[in-house]
Order: C-alpha cells, then sequence, then structure tokens
C-alpha cells in the first residue's frame, strides 16, 4: 500500500543550521534565524498536532543531546520501514548525520511493530557513497518504483543494492534548481501517491529523461501534476500522503508549500485528497528540509 497512518518523527533537542550539509544543500539558509532550536521545537509541536488531530498516528521519539545531531528533525534519511517487515539503514553524507542512527529510536518502533529483518547499507559511508533514505529516493511502493535524481548524496551503486533487495525498479534523472545546481534530494522535486505524482519536470534539463521520468508515471498509472522550478524553491515537492485512522488520504505540506500553489494546483489535489499544512519555516530555512523529510512512515505490521 502507497500510503500509512503510521509515522516516525523525532523530537529536536539541538537543531540548528548545520554547516556539514549545508555544502550541497542549497535551500539552507546560514544564519537567517536566531532561536532555530526554540522556535523549530513549537513548529515540530505545532505540526505533530496537526497530524494527529486529523488521525495521523505518531509515534515521537525525543532526541538526545549527546551525541550532537543537529538534522535528527529528518529521520526519513537515515532509515525505512517496509511492510514485509524490513528496516533499512541507509549510509549519509554528513558525518555528524551518522550519528542519527540511535538505538532508542528503533527500540521505540520495536515496541510497537513487528521488525523482521535490518538491512544495513551504512558499510557505504567507508566508500564515500551515499544514498539517503526516501530523500534521496521517492518510493512507488504499490509499483515498485524508485525514482532518484543522481547528486553527491544519492549514488547509483547503493540504489542498485537497495532496489534488489527489496524488489524495486530504478528510474534515474538529473534535476538541477534553478542555478544549475544539482538537487540534493529528489523528496524536493517529486512526490509519489495512490493516484497522482507531484513533480517539477522543469528540474530534469534532459529531455530524453524527462519524456522518460514522465512515461514511467504514465505507465503506473498515476496522473501528473506539475509544479515550477519556483514553487519546487518554497518546497511544494516536498509532500508526503498518508492516511488516517478512518482511512482517508491526507496530502500533508507546509504552509510555505501550500501558499506557493495557485488556485488550480490546490483544486486538482483536493480531487483526490484532502490537504492539511503547517508553518514549518525555521525548520526549512535553517535544516533545508521541509515536511515530507520530518515523517518516516513505519509500513511495519502492528504489534
Amino acid at each position: 500500500m502507497q500510503t500509512t497512518s503510521h509515522l516516525l518523527m523525532i523530537r529536536p533537542v539541538n537543531f540548528s543550521f548545520n554547516a556539514e550539509t549545508a555544502v550541497n544543500n542549497a535551500f539552507q539558509v546560514k544564519g537567517a534565524t536566531d532561536q532555530a532550536q526554540q522556535k523549530g521545537l513549537k513548529e515540530f509541536d505545532d505540526f505533530v498536532n496537526v497530524l494527529t488531530q486529523n488521525g495521523v498516528d505518531v509515534t515521537v521519539v525525543n532526541d538526545t543531546p549527546d551525541p550532537y545531531t543537529p538534522d535528527s528533525i529528518f529521520p526519513n534519511n537515515w532509515v525505512s520501514f517496509h511492510d514485509d517487515g524490513t528496516v533499512l539503514l541507509y549510509p549519509m553524507f554528513a558525518q555528524n548525520r551518522r550519528l542519527e542512527r540511535k538505538p532508542n529510536v528503533l527500540q521505540t518502533i520495536s515496541s510497537k511493530f513487528n521488525i523482521s529483518k535490518t538491512i544495513d547499507l551504512s558499510h557505504y559511508e567507508n566508500e564515500a557513497i551515499f544514498l539517503e533514505g526516501t530523500g534521496s529516493m521517492v518510493l512507488d511502493r504499490d509499483k515498485k518504483i524508485a525514482y532518484a535524481c543522481l547528486s553527491p548524496r544519492t549514488d547509483y551503486e547503493v540504489l542498485s543494492e537497495f532496489c534488489d533487495d527489496m524488489g524495486y525498479t530504478e528510474e534515474v534523472f538529473d534535476a538541477m534548481d534553478k542555478n544549475n545546481q544539482p538537487i540534493y534530494h529528489t523528496n524536493v522535486m517529486m512526490c509519489v501517491a495512490d493516484k497522482y505524482v507531484v513533480i517539477c519536470l522543469d528540474s530534469i534539463p534532459a529531455e530524453h529523461e524527462k519524456e522518460h521520468v514522465s512515461q514511467t508515471i504514465k505507465n503506473s498509472g498515476k496522473e501528473i501534476v506539475t509544479i515550477t522550478l519556483d514553487q519546487m524553491e518554497h518546497f511544494a515537492g516536498n509532500m508526503l500522503q498518508v492516511n488516517n485512522d478512518k482511512g482517508e488520504k491526507l496530502l500533508v505540506m507546509s504552509s510555505q508549500a501550500y501558499q506557493s500553489l495557485t488556485p488550480e494546483q490546490i483544486k486538482k489535489l483536493e480531487s483526490f485528497n484532502k490537504i492539511i499544512h503547517s508553518d514549518l519555516t525555521t525548520i526549512e530555512i535553517n535544516g533545508g528540509g521541509s515536511a515530507r523529510c520530518m515523517m518516516a512512515e513505519v509500513h511495519l505490521p502492528v504489534k
């Protein structure tokens, strides 16, 4: 099933601008916000409230002060959870992000869900090649397609191993921002839902790759909803479709992303599902990630 009603979110204790990730994350803005932890924590708590009030089950794990992990608020990069009981651990570009793989997080998840197997790809860090989870890959879980734009954080070799292990087919392409720099994570330029795909096709410079990605989406039976480069810069690609305890579909995004959409785009998306959003400005500016990055979907069987 493409969506789940169960999410893992990490409540930050040391959220701040991370210089180690800024070298290839153009969405971060250094020194743009004072009191990043205090403001980011309020945004986090408000976001969790929006989700839970809409019937989504959120497992919140409090981060620990030691070791220092300023980006722990984005757990979808180091771990993913699958409906066959598999947990995957991923190789991370920034050394201080590797410290986010804290045992207490998986212990908390294992108390609520059944884990049958763990696949650890983090050894690729020794070769300086990376695949940052469902940031690097946007998964069509129904059709078993892994969409991935290559970047310093998304290596083809590791992607191929993921696909071999999990029975996915890779759809690989290059994607650039408006300054012609590689987009660091695929999930800022596209979102795969149950019946549609939101994607910034303008970020794919090679026409043959753009056409191939479009055809792959169409062949999967899903409708394409396009966004512009400017909307992508406002995190309009960084969305996640979930379902709630009533089985209703919800499209989750930040308020900045929502406000960047046109009335026509909103009408189209609302024809598929309800939209919910929350203000994540401090997190977006300092962390260079948005709503989707903060949610690790838990597809594991419930105990």
